[in-house]
């Protein structure tokens, strides 16, 4: 499964029963923390998100909305004894933030945190299973959206052409591999006599705080999946320029010149208490988008 599952979808301060930004992305039940404003523990325990799963948070800007719910929550992780490493992947002030506070409240981490700054943009993340990479936006202070994409997968085995052609479980990781198998008599099994092309790759994009930018759009291209805030409606344009923010055609728009799949929006303005002329004006630009709305998983998919 890929998925992001929604913790906070509003702007700096909580109302309507909405919180600050934090999301959860769970890629084969591996998860990744994007953002932890203030209340992220709480809404983590709310929608069941199984948080010792977590091994690596990525923080994208130093607005309290963003991270004010951190320090809470590595200190929770030691509280229960949490023994296993850590990786935190942020601005670099907030290494000095959180040290301070630390410090000041005499408290020693039983686990390992190892803070990754964010200075310039490329791979965080290199596993078996997914790269994780980092990018800018145009937000009023240094801030980083975050792009998650599966490695290519294996091909898929046939278990009755397997069968069929005799061929022994030793080679199958050959198959997947793209081999040929040679038989004992001499004749050649081909790859796709006995496989299946596996399913494309997946991506998930997460856009953060940031004013209108296109640049934007060619980072992101083809992505199954963006989330991508919009502050305001359309008719608050000027307020989201002088405030580096974007509305929801605004982000419509960035979906569509990203030739993304799908499009996420949130971060929405505490202005508003009903949010359903965000969904009408952002599909007036992009037909495929949805509310982050929280408590949501959203599938990643095609």
């Amino acid at each position: 499964m890929f998925a992001v599952t929604i913790l906070g979808n509003n702007s700096a301060l909580p109302m309507h029963d909405r919180h600050p930004t934090a999301q959860v992305v769970n890629l084969q039940e591996q998860l990744f923390l994007i953002d932890c404003g203030e209340g992220t523990q709480i809404q983590m325990n709310r929608y069941k998100i199984r948080r010792n799963r977590i091994r690596h948070i990525f923080i994208s800007h130093l607005h309290g909305d963003h991270y004010f719910g951190l320090p809470g929550l590595l200190t929770s992780y030691g509280l229960n004894g949490r023994k296993e490493d850590l990786w935190l992947y942020a601005p670099e002030p907030l290494k000095e933030i959180l040290e301070l506070q630390f410090r000041a409240a005499g408290i020693m981490l039983p686990y390992t945190l190892h803070f990754i700054p964010l200075k310039s943009e490329g791979i965080l993340l290199d596993d078996k299973k997914l790269t994780i990479s980092c990018f800018t936006v145009s937000h009023r202070i240094p801030c980083w959206g975050f792009l998650f994409k599966e490695k290519e997968k294996s091909l898929k085995l046939n278990p009755q052409k397997l069968q069929e052609y005799a061929i022994p479980a030793s080679f199958y990781p050959r198959l997947k591999a793209g081999e040929d198998y040679s038989a004992k008599d001499g004749n050649i099994i081909k790859n796709e006599w006995v496989t299946q092309p596996a399913a494309a790759p997946l991506s998930y994009a997460y856009c953060a705080d940031t004013a209108y930018d296109e640049a934007i759009a060619a980072k992101i291209k083809g992505v199954d999946l963006v989330y991508h805030e919009a502050t305001y409606l359309a008719d608050h344009e000027e307020k989201a320029f002088s405030r580096a923010h974007s509305t929801t055609r605004q982000a419509a728009n960035i979906a569509l010149l990203a030739q993304a799949k799908r499009l996420l929006i949130g971060h929405f303005s505490s202005k508003y208490e009903v949010l359903d002329d965000f969904l009408t004006e952002a599909k007036g630009v992009f037909e495929n988008a949805d509310l982050a709305l929280e408590g949501a998983t959203y599938l990643v998919h095609r």
